[in-house]
């Protein structure tokens, strides 16, 4: 782990991003939804859902998902910086994406209402859910570049974990609740103003 404090424009021609707590703050409560559907506190809820042993349960959890993903959609908010970011990139010719573990409509939803300038867009009815490789994969592929010359930035385990399983370049937005991920990830940054500065000095 490093801070992200010096150009890393060379070895670097797409940028990923994670979509919650790392464009947008959104007050999505995993601890709510578990406890609706009776699920115990550290369980992963799209694991969760998939073990489900009937048709009739799984809808039931995936209706109480869609209805708190979509009420957080609608309160949710852009971080600090990340227009300034995303606008020095465009102005760069520096490609983005997002890839998201977030049900498409909620992401839609987002994306319209903060008007984040991102047009490539994966969520978990796109491809493999995270820390699965494939969406990354599917990116690199899009922008014909490899890889290992994508740059994927998150705040969470989750998304360094699937940068390290695609082979691709991981960046850990830091957080108040998230320094203890920092060991596992290439670069660290503590504001968007550091990534822009990186990537287009």
């Amino acid at each position: 782990m490093r801070m992200l404090t010096s150009s890393i424009r060379a070895d670097i021609d797409v940028v990923a991003f994670d979509l919650d707590g790392t464009l947008v703050d959104s007050p999505l409560d995993f601890v709510a939804i578990r406890q609706e559907l009776g699920w115990q506190d550290a369980s992963d809820l799209l694991q969760s859902m998939a073990m489900l042993p009937d048709e009739i349960s799984r809808q039931h959890a995936a209706g109480v998902i869609y209805r708190h993903e979509m009420q957080a959609a609608e309160q949710s908010v852009l971080l600090p910086g990340v227009l300034e970011c995303l606008s020095q990139f465009q102005a760069q010719g520096i490609p983005t994406a997002i890839l998201t573990r977030n049900m498409r409509a909620a992401t839609q939803l987002m994306i319209q209402k903060l008007q984040i300038p991102i047009s490539l867009v994966l969520t978990r009815e796109d491809c493999a859910a995270k820390p699965d490789p494939e969406g990354l994969y599917r990116i690199a592929a899009h922008y014909h570049t490899k890889v290992q010359r994508l740059l994927y930035v998150g705040d969470y385990h989750f998304d360094l974990t699937t940068a390290a399983n695609a082979g691709a370049q991981s960046c850990l937005l830091l957080n108040a609740n998230n320094h203890q991920f920092s060991s596992q990830a290439d670069w660290v940054i503590a504001e968007y103003q550091q990534l822009a500065r990186a990537l287009t000095s």
